[in-house]
C-alpha cells in the first residue's frame, strides 16, 4: 500500500511528464509543429512510429496499406495489414470481437492495448470483461499510420499490453476537402466527408464525419455506425505547441446470434436467435497535449477525458460444449466516464536517450446486467459502481555502446486501487501493484543486417476485477530475439518468441465464465518481409506460427459438470498459425493499380471445447485503384473464393464468416 500511495502521489505532481520515441519519416507530417533545426527528431503524441534501430518486433502500417486494402470493418483491416489473428463476433460493431498476438486469445481484444493519439481505449472496471476493448473506435479514414508493437517490450505501455499494442496515429492537418462514398454488397454503404488546413509551421487541422450502413449477410444483422473526429495543432512560439483532438463514435445495431455446429456446417445463414436481440454504443474521447523544446530537452504532457455508454441484449441459445447458454436473453449495460494523463522528459544525450515519465488514470463505471425476455427485464443479476485510481512510473533509455551495439534498459511500476460498490452483496476493496523491467539489446552486423533481443515483463489485470478487486493480475514473460534487414526499400524480420504466463485466465465471451489461477506459454515464429519487386511490384506480408498451450488450468462448469484439465492442451481461441500477403502491382507509366491479397488462418482451438482443433482456412481479397475525371475509384471483392469459414468458434456455437462481397468507393478532394 505504501508503494502505491507514493505511486499516486507522483502522478499528481505537477511535473507529469509523458515519453516520446524518435520517428520515422512517415510521421513527419503527423507531427503538430516541426522545425527546420533542432537536437531532438519530431514526435507525435505518446509513441511516435517506433525507430527500426530498437530492439523490439513492430508491424508498421501506413497510410497506403490503409488505404488500399479491400475491408469492411477495422477489425478487417488490422486481419489483412497487420498480422493481427481476429475473431469477429458478427453481434454488431459495438459487440467487441477478439484481436489476438502471439496466441493470447484476447476475449473481447483485451489482452492486446489499443491507443489512439496518446489515449487508452480498453475499459477498465468493466463487467462484460476486463479491459474490454472496441477496435470499431477507429475512424480510419483519418489514421495517418498504426504501429503494431508486438510483445511487451515498451516501457510507455502498461496495463492491457500483455500480448502488445496496437498504437495509432491520426493526421493533424489536411489542406482543403475531401469526400468519399461506398458502396457494397448486403446493404454496405457509407461516406466521409473531411476537411481542414495547413498554416505550415504555424499548425493546421482537420475534423470529418463518417457514416457507414450494413444490412448484414445475415437476417436481423443490420447496423449504424456514425463517427467524428477532430484536431488542431498550433505553434505557440518559444519552442511550445499545442496539439488538441477528439474522437466521437456511436453505433447501434440488431443481433442475428450464433449459429449451432449444425446450422453452419448446412450454411444455414437464415436462422436468428431472437429478433429482439441488439444494442446500441455511445463514446467520447477529449484530449489536450502540451510540447516544450529546449535544445536536447523534450517536455510533452497529454490530459484527456472519456466518457462512454453501451447497452446490449444478447440471446445464447442451448448448444453442446461445456459451457452452454440458458436460452436467456441477457441484459447488459455499462455507463461510465474517466479522465487520464501522461507526461514526461526526454534527454538526447551524446550516445542515447533518457525518458523519464509518469502516468495517472482515473475510472468510473456503472455495470447493470439482466435476464429479459424480449427487451423486458425478468429479474437482476448483477447492478455494480466501481472506481479505480491507477498510476505508473516509467523510466526508458538506450545506450549506443558502440557504433554497431545498441542497449535498451527501462521499466516501469503500476499501482491500482479498486472499490466496488454492489447493490446486491455490499462493498469491497482491494489494491494491487506490479513491477515491469525491460531489457533490449540490438547489434549491427553489417550497415543492412542487424540481431536483437528482449526480455520484457507484461501485464493485465483480472476479469471479475470489477466485482471482487483483489484478483491478482495476469502476468507474463516475455522473451524473444531475431534478425532484421533492412535496404534500398526491403524490409526482412525474423523472431523467435516465448511468454510464459502465471494467473492464467480464460474466459468465454459468449457465457461470461472466467477460469483463474493457471499457467502457460506461448512460444513461435514471426515473418514478416516488404519489398519492392522490379520497377512495379510491391509485396508485403507477415506470418507467424504459434504453440500456444496451458501449462496448468482447470475449468470450472456452470452447468454442474466435472472440471476439465486442460493442461497440456491449445490455448483456446488461438491458431497454430497466421499469414497475410499481398501484391500491389503499380506500372509507373499507367495511374492505376491493382492489389491481390490473402490472409490465411491454421488449424483452430475453439472456447470451451478441450482437445478439439478445427481446420485452417485462407481467403483472397481482390482491389483495383484507378483515377477517373478527378476522383479516386476502389473497386474490388472480399473472400474472393466464396469460402465459408468460422469466424469464432465456442461451446458449439459459431459466428460464421462473410461470405464473398463486392465493393465500390469513390474519392475526390476539392
Amino acid at each position: 500500500m505504501r508503494r502505491i500511495a507514493c505511486v499516486l502521489a507522483l502522478v499528481a505532481c505537477p511535473t507529469l511528464l509523458v515519453a516520446q520515441q524518435k520517428t520515422s519519416p512517415d510521421s513527419v507530417r503527423a507531427d503538430s509543429a516541426r522545425r527546420a533545426v533542432r537536437s531532438l527528431n519530431s514526435v507525435n503524441i505518446v509513441a511516435a512510429p517506433i525507430d527500426r534501430r530498437q530492439p523490439a518486433t513492430v508491424t508498421h502500417v501506413s497510410a497506403s496499406a490503409i488505404n488500399t486494402t479491400p475491408a469492411n470493418s477495422t477489425w478487417d483491416l488490422l486481419r489483412q495489414t497487420a498480422g493481427i489473428e481476429v475473431h469477429q463476433q458478427g453481434q454488431g460493431p459495438g459487440f467487441a470481437s477478439d484481436a489476438s498476438l502471439r496466441g493470447f486469445s484476447s476475449d473481447h481484444s483485451t489482452d492486446l492495448a489499443l491507443w489512439v493519439d496518446g489515449v487508452p481505449v480498453n475499459e477498465p472496471i468493466n463487467g462484460h470483461s476486463e479491459g474490454y476493448n472496441d477496435f470499431s473506435e477507429l475512424f480510419t479514414q483519418a489514421v495517418q499510420s498504426i504501429d503494431v508493437i508486438r510483445g511487451p517490450t515498451s516501457p510507455l505501455f502498461g496495463n492491457f499490453a500483455m500480448a502488445g499494442v496496437v498504437n495509432v496515429h491520426t493526421i493533424d492537418r489536411l489542406d482543403g476537402s475531401q469526400i468519399s462514398a461506398r458502396a457494397g454488397s448486403y446493404g454496405d454503404a457509407s461516406t466521409t466527408l473531411m476537411t481542414g488546413f495547413d498554416h505550415g509551421a504555424r499548425g493546421g487541422g482537420v475534423f470529418g464525419v463518417h457514416y457507414q450502413h450494413d444490412d448484414g449477410f445475415r437476417p436481423n444483422g443490420v447496423y449504424n455506425l456514425l463517427q467524428g473526429h477532430g484536431r488542431v495543432v498550433h505553434e505557440l512560439g518559444g519552442g511550445w505547441s499545442v496539439d488538441a483532438g477528439t474522437e466521437l463514435y456511436g453505433a447501434g445495431w440488431n443481433s442475428p446470434g450464433f449459429l449451432s455446429a449444425d446450422e453452419f456446417a448446412r450454411h444455414d445463414y437464415g436462422v436468428v436467435s431472437n429478433p429482439t436481440d441488439g444494442g446500441f454504443k455511445r463514446r467520447a474521447q477529449e484530449r489536450v497535449s502540451l510540447r516544450y523544446i529546449a535544445g536536447s530537452m523534450l517536455w510533452r504532457t497529454t490530459v484527456y477525458a472519456t466518457q462512454g455508454r453501451w447497452q446490449l441484449f444478447l440471446t445464447i441459445p442451448p448448444a453442446g460444449g461445456a459451457f452452454e447458454g440458458t436460452g436467456s436473453q441477457t441484459e447488459e449495460e455499462d455507463m461510465r466516464y474517466g479522465s487520464g494523463l501522461t507526461s514526461a522528459l526526454t534527454w538526447e544525450l551524446p550516445r542515447g536517450e533518457l525518458t523519464v515519465g509518469t502516468e495517472g488514470r482515473w475510472d468510473h463505471a456503472r455495470y447493470e446486467n439482466y435476464y429479459t425476455t424480449a427487451r423486458a427485464r425478468d429479474s437482476v443479476n448483477a447492478l455494480i459502481t466501481a472506481r479505480q485510481m491507477s498510476g505508473a512510473l516509467f523510466v526508458a533509455s538506450h545506450v549506443d555502446v558502440t557504433d554497431r551495439l545498441r542497449l535498451d534498459a527501462g521499466g516501469r511500476v503500476d499501482g491500482f486501487d479498486t472499490r466496488s460498490w454492489q447493490d446486491l452483496n455490499g462493498e469491497f476493496q482491494g489494491s494491487t501493484g506490479v513491477f515491469s523491467p525491460k531489457l533490449g539489446a540490438a547489434f549491427r552486423i553489417t550497415p543492412e543486417l542487424s540481431a536483437y533481443a528482449d526480455w520484457a515483463r507484461g501485464f493485465r489485470s483480472s476479469d471479475g476485477v470489477i466485482s471482487d478487486p483483489s484478483l491478482p493480475v495476469i502476468t507474463a514473460w516475455d522473451y524473444e530475439g531475431g534478425l532484421r534487414y533492412d535496404r534500398s526499400g526491403t524490409s526482412l524480420s525474423a523472431t523467435l518468441f516465448r511468454m510464459d504466463v502465471s494467473n492464467e485466465q480464460t474466459f468465454d465471451p459468449l457465457t461470461g465464465a472466467a477460469n483463474n489461477g493457471g499457467s502457460s506459454r506461448r512460444q513461435g515464429l514471426e515473418l514478416a518481409w516488404s519489398t519492392l519487386v522490379g520497377m512495379h511490384t510491391f509485396l508485403r506480408g507477415d506470418w507467424t506460427f504459434n504453440d500456444a498451450r496451458y501449462r496448468h488450468l482447470t475449468i470450472t462448469s456452470e452447468d454442474g459438470g466435472a472440471p476439465a484439465n486442460v493442461s497440456g492442451m491449445r490455448v483456446y481461441n488461438t491458431a497454430k498459425y497466421l499469414g497475410t500477403a499481398s501484391a500491389q502491382f503499380r506500372p509507373s507509366s499507367e495511374p492505376w493499380a491493382v492489389t491481390v491479397s490473402g490472409n490465411w488462418v491454421g488449424p483452430y482451438s475453439p472456447f470451451d471445447e478441450p482437445g478439439t482443433v478445427l481446420g485452417a482456412y485462407g481467403l483472397m481479397h481482390l482491389n483495383l485503384s484507378v483515377p477517373v475525371g478527378g476522383a479516386q475509384i476502389d473497386m474490388g471483392v472480399r473472400n474472393l473464393l466464396d469460402r465459408a469459414y468460422p469466424e469464432l468458434v465456442a461451446g458449439g456455437l459459431v459466428s460464421p464468416g462473410e461470405p464473398r462481397a463486392l465493393f465500390i468507393q469513390v474519392q475526390r478532394a476539392f
